[in-house]
């Protein structure tokens, strides 16, 4: 398995651990919410209904202020981006997967893509579409990419502080 890096080191997040895992350690009281995106259609709002589902679930919702409010919905902004990356993209998510531990929220997006998603560079904010990246890398504390080399595709990962 590897993991590459979006931004140089010491940018943004933890360092890849070198043992070839992902770029940071599972914590042991992260739960897991899995979601088949295969051959399903409407598959963005089926995405983003189910993170809301699962904020609401680990009591993220309803908000109870303008901070935690505005955590959920970078979430589901992120859900989102990277959901409607793996459709333009790479034909399509296989699985979302989205998991919550004290501090850190992660959102992973399985496909069998071969591509790489990177921020488009230079960024021009005035132009339509290529921002998804962009918005993903803004908003969250770390992103990457995960491959497994027996198998095609790759997972996109992304994490988010939890509120205070």
């Amino acid at each position: 398995m590897s993991t590459t890096r979006q931004h140089p080191p010491g940018g943004l997040g933890r360092e890849p651990d070198g043992t070839g895992g992902t770029a940071s350690a599972v914590p042991a009281d992260r739960q897991w919410r899995t979601l088949s995106l295969r051959h399903a259609s409407g598959i963005v709002p089926m995405a983003r209904d189910f993170a809301r589902q699962a904020l609401h679930d680990w009591g993220w919702l309803p908000a109870s202020g303008a901070d935690r409010r505005a955590a959920a919905e970078d979430v589901l902004l992120v859900v989102s981006e990277l959901v409607t990356n793996a459709c333009l993209h790479a034909d399509g998510p296989d699985e979302l997967r989205i998991a919550c531990s004290p501090k850190v929220l992660r959102v992973e997006v399985v496909d069998a893509g071969a591509g790489q998603p990177a921020p488009r560079t230079p960024h021009r904010a005035g132009r339509p579409g290529g921002h998804g990246m962009f918005i993903v890398q803004r908003l969250c504390l770390d992103w990457g990419v995960t491959r497994t080399p027996e198998r095609p595709g790759k997972t996109v990962w992304a994490e988010l502080a939890a509120p205070a």
